[in-house]
């Protein structure tokens, strides 16, 4: 129930901790610009630098910074903001063409693999049918039978980069799209898998279906039989009749603004790749852009009506490939407990927001998160804002460089791109 944060700490190149806030500065200023996507005036928060010896300093800062909150006047509380249950409008227009056909190379992909199980590999990570024809699920390849179970093509959704610190310290592959292999780029990246462990195999990839999207052009309950993709045209045979839609009409929304469709990284690329579009002009996702249309206090209850829908399962964590310290995630921390079972709306979007800025700088972009929460809510439009503001202060996007330090586990110690807040 603040009305105003102050954060202060000792000078930069003048603190007993060194490099500790020169730390802080950069995840600082990512906070600040940060706040008003969940609706909170930025104004409302402040750092900056005093030493112990700054006294008539020490109380100048306070005192504007007191002046500014009196002026700005009561912060908007969570109870008395009504909450907002709309969604965002229509998923946006492909960038480029997507496809659903069966994938020319998948013989060639399978012939690879099975090679470099014979070659000593102890196992790949790949996709094979589900319990129906529009489900797939990860597999663990070992045998050659196995793989022959492999697939590839719109239904490929999960990202299989999340299973690979399972199985640090064994001979792994793992068979990735564009956006799976920038995860595989950011563990190595930060040393949590290791690059002689890991073998990569990758194809060019035509875009993946939203399950859901596709559930909800079917009668509900319908048993759903075969599946036949052709060109861009997707066939469901479903409770006795045919069901016909196009990729552009059930695409995820990370495939309609996809630039990467093929590996990052790849150790074997089979078949050709496919053409990479240009950057979008827009490529925020739709719970993002419709943020940006509504003001603090609708952006408030926007997330205060999605977080009263959330039941706290936390999939957005486990389905998340650069979440991987689950063993000791300060949601299960009870010694200190910073995130406590209540079942409110502020400590379901506490966790969400400690969630998004520990992948600041981090999150590739794969939506997951989003994909795997059973309530739909949009949770990765806060970490989309995060890397919105991590390209714009420091240039960077996660994924793409094995030798790239995110930003907020390095710094500088004069920071071109931030300026500095005084309040005195």
């Amino acid at each position: 129930g603040a009305d105003g944060v102050l954060v202060s700490g000792c000078h930069p190149r003048d603190c007993h901790y060194s490099a500790g806030n020169f730390f802080a500065r950069r995840r600082l200023e990512l906070l600040k610009q940060f706040l008003p996507v969940i609706g909170i005036d930025p104004n409302r928060f402040e750092y900056t630098w005093v030493s112990a010896s700054e006294g008539p300093r020490w109380k100048n800062v306070v005192t504007n910074f007191t002046a500014r909150i009196h002026e700005l006047g009561p912060a908007p509380r969570w109870e008395d903001v009504p909450a907002r249950y709309d969604m965002p409008a229509d998923p946006a227009e492909p960038i480029r063409p997507l496809g659903c056909g069966a994938h020319p190379s998948l013989p060639e992909l399978r012939d690879a693999i099975k090679k470099a199980l014979a070659e000593g590999l102890e196992g790949v990570l790949g996709w094979k049918q589900g319990f129906d024809a529009i489900h797939a699920e990860p597999v663990l390849m070992t045998t050659p039978e196995e793989v022959d179970s492999l697939i590839w093509g719109p239904f490929n959704v999960q990202n299989l980069a999340v299973q690979l610190p399972l199985y640090k310290g064994k001979k792994i592959g793992v068979v990735v799209k564009g956006c799976d292999s920038k995860g595989v780029v950011e563990l190595l990246a930060e040393g949590l898998i290791a690059r002689d462990d890991v073998t990569i195999f990758g194809m060019g990839c035509n875009g993946t279906v939203s399950v859901q999207r596709i559930l909800d052009r079917l009668p509900e309950g319908a048993a759903i039989g075969s599946v036949a993709c052709k060109g861009n045209k997707i066939t469901v045979q479903a409770g006795g009749s045919s069901y016909e839609m196009t990729m552009a009409d059930v695409a995820q929304d990370k495939c309609r603004i996809c630039t990467r469709p093929n590996a990052v990284l790849s150790d074997v690329f089979c078949g050709s790749p496919t053409t990479e579009p240009e950057e979008p002009k827009d490529g925020r996702s739709p719970a993002l852009r419709f943020l940006d249309s509504l003001s603090l206090v609708e952006r408030m209850g926007f997330w205060k009506g999605q977080m009263e829908r959330c039941i706290a399962c936390h999939a957005c964590r486990g389905a998340c490939p650069m979440c991987v310290c689950r063993d000791h995630c300060v949601s299960d921390s009870r010694n200190p407990e910073w995130v406590t079972q209540e079942d409110t709306v502020q400590q379901k979007l506490f966790f969400q927001l400690v969630h998004a800025q520990h992948l600041a700088g981090r999150c590739t972009g794969c939506y997951e998160c989003e994909r795997a929460c059973p309530m739909d809510i949009p949770v990765f439009a806060l970490k989309q804002q995060f890397g919105r503001i991590i390209k714009q202060v420091f240039g960077f996007g996660a994924g793409l460089d094995v030798n790239a330090t995110p930003p907020l586990l390095t710094y500088q110690v004069d920071e071109p791109t931030i300026k500095e807040h005084d309040l005195a």
